[in-house]
């Protein structure tokens, strides 16, 4: 995978991954407001809402976006990989020298 095609499938999890945590939030803002789910403790309503929707939203990023995550992680990986063979080489070339 190109350098491009692993900024792209990071850029893709990661609005994926906002996107989950945004739905959550909006879907929980309107439990609490028609008051399906109790409202927090005066003006920490915003932070009990915050909250709530990174406890939902992380185990459901984990599961639904494993393709994307699986995709993002094999071009990090060889990215990486790349480096180390570049490092390497200009290390056996400095040892020649």
């Amino acid at each position: 995978m190109s350098e491009n095609g692993t900024g792209a499938a990071t850029l893709r999890y990661t609005l994926m991954r906002i996107g989950i945590f945004a739905g959550c939030f909006f879907a929980l803002w309107g439990l609490v407001y028609i008051g399906a789910l109790p409202r927090g403790l005066g003006d920490s309503n915003l932070l009990w809402v915050l909250v709530l929707s990174v406890v939902i939203s992380a185990p459901l990023s984990f599961v639904l976006l494993r393709k994307q995550r699986d995709a993002m992680s094999e071009g990090i990986a060889a990215k990486v990989d790349r480096a180390k063979t570049k490092l390497e080489s200009n290390r056996s070339r400095e040892d020649a020298l």
